[in-house]
C-alpha cells in the first residue's frame, strides 16, 4: 500500500532542483533498495518482508537464563553508547518464572563489567531476592520500573538513562516533533512528563510517571531523561537507541531552521501513522535492535552469561 501522499511513480516534481535524467532526457532511475530485486524495485507498490518472531521457550527456567544474558548485553551496549553517567540508568526485566519481580543492575557495578550472575532480582516490596554477590539496589530504579511493571503487565522490559541529547532535550519542556522517518516510530506514541521532583525516591512519583507513560513506548521525562519499554528487551533498547537519536537530530535541525529564521518541516500526519505501521512495531523494534546485540555478544564472548 502506497503512503497517503505518495504521487504517481513516474510524476516529475519541481523542486528547484535539478532532476537526474537518463541518456533520452527523461528522469532517471534511482538505485533499488536492498533486498529487492529489480523487477520489485520498478513496482509502484512493493510489500515489506514479515519480521521473523523472537525466541520462544517453553520452560520458564530457560527463558529466564537466556532473557537475563540479553539484559546483560543491554547494559554493556548501552555502556559502549555512553549513556551511563555515574551510577545512574537502570534497565529492568520481567522475570519470566515470577512476573510479579524484576531483574536489575545491582547498584555501583560497571555496566561493561556486569554478568548475568550480576543481577539482582527484586520483589514487588522492593526487596532484592535473588541474585549476585552485589546487592545493592538503586531506589529510584524500583519506584520507577515497579511502577510501570505494574501499570503495564504487557510490558517485560523498561530502560532508563540519563544520556546526553535525551537530557538535552528533555530540558525544554516539549514533546518531539515528527520531523524525519525515524521519529515515525514515536508517532503518537511518545509522552511527556513535564514534572520534576527531584530523585525519585518515593513511591507516588513512579506512579505518577507511569500514569503520564500510559499505553505509550517512550516518555520524556522534564529536566531528566528519557524512558522506553516494550514487550521485549530487544524492541525496548532500540527504541530508546532511536529517541536519543531522535533528539539529537531535532536539536540540530531546529538550531539550523532558528539560524536561518525559519523552522523544521513536519510530516503530514497521515503520512507519520502509515510509516509508524513499519518502522513504530513492536516487532520492528525488536528486529531493528538485532545487529546491535549480534556484535555486543560477538565483542563479548560467552563468558558473560554466567
Amino acid at each position: 500500500m502506497a503512503p497517503p501522499s505518495a504521487i504517481h511513480a513516474h510524476e516529475t516534481v519541481d523542486t528547484g532542483a535539478s532532476v537526474p535524467t537518463n541518456s533520452h532526457g527523461g528522469p532517471g532511475t534511482a538505485t533499488h533498495e536492498p533486498g529487492l530485486t529489480k523487477a520489485q524495485a520498478e513496482k509502484a507498490e512493493v510489500e515489506m518482508p514479515k519480521f521473523p518472531a523472537p525466541k520462544k521457550f517453553e520452560d520458564k527456567y530457560q527463558e529466564r537464563e537466556y532473557q537475563k544474558g540479553r539484559l546483560v548485553l543491554a547494559f554493556r551496549i548501552f555502556a559502549k553508547l555512553g549513556f551511563d553517567e555515574g551510577v545512574a540508568g537502570h534497565i529492568t526485566l520481567r522475570d519470566p518464572v515470577e512476573p510479579t519481580s524484576f531483574w536489575v543492575n545491582p547498584f555501583g557495578v560497571a555496566w561493561p563489567l556486569l554478568k548475568a550472575s550480576d543481577l539482582i532480582r527484586v520483589n514487588a516490596q522492593g526487596k532484592v531476592v535473588d541474585g549476585g554477590p552485589c546487592r545493592l539496589l538503586n531506589a529510584a530504579a524500583y519506584m520507577i520500573h515497579h511502577a510501570v511493571h505494574t501499570a503495564r503487565p504487557e510490558i517485560n522490559c523498561v530502560a532508563h538513562s540519563h544520556s546526553l541529547y535525551g537530557r538535552a532535550f528533555c530540558s525544554l519542556g516539549r514533546n518531539l516533533d515528527i520531523i524525519t522517518q525515524d521519529s515515525c516510530a514515536f508517532y503518537n506514541d511518545i509522552a511527556l512528563y513535564s514534572s520534576f521532583k527531584g530523585i525519585v525516591l518515593a513511591e507516588e512519583e513512579g506512579i505518577a510517571i507511569a500514569a503520564a507513560l500510559g499505553n505509550k513506548k517512550a516518555a520524556l521525562l522534564q529536566n531528566h531523561g528519557l524512558l522506553t519499554c516494550g514487550r521485549s528487551i530487544e524492541s525496548t533498547i532500540f527504541w530508546f537507541m532511536s529517541l536519543e537519536k531522535c533528539c539529537h537530530a531535532q536539536l540540530l535541525a531546529d538550531a539550523a531552521a532558528g539560524g536561518r529564521g525559519g523552522e523544521t518541516v513536519k510530516i503530514d500526519e497521515k503520512d507519520a501513522e502509515y510509516t509508524y505501521q513499519t518502522v513504530g512495531t513492536e516487532g520492528a523494534g525488536w528486529f531493528s535492535a538485532r545487529p546491535t546485540f549480534d556484535i555486543m555478544e560477538h565483542e563479548s564472548g560467552v563468558d558473560y552469561k554466567w
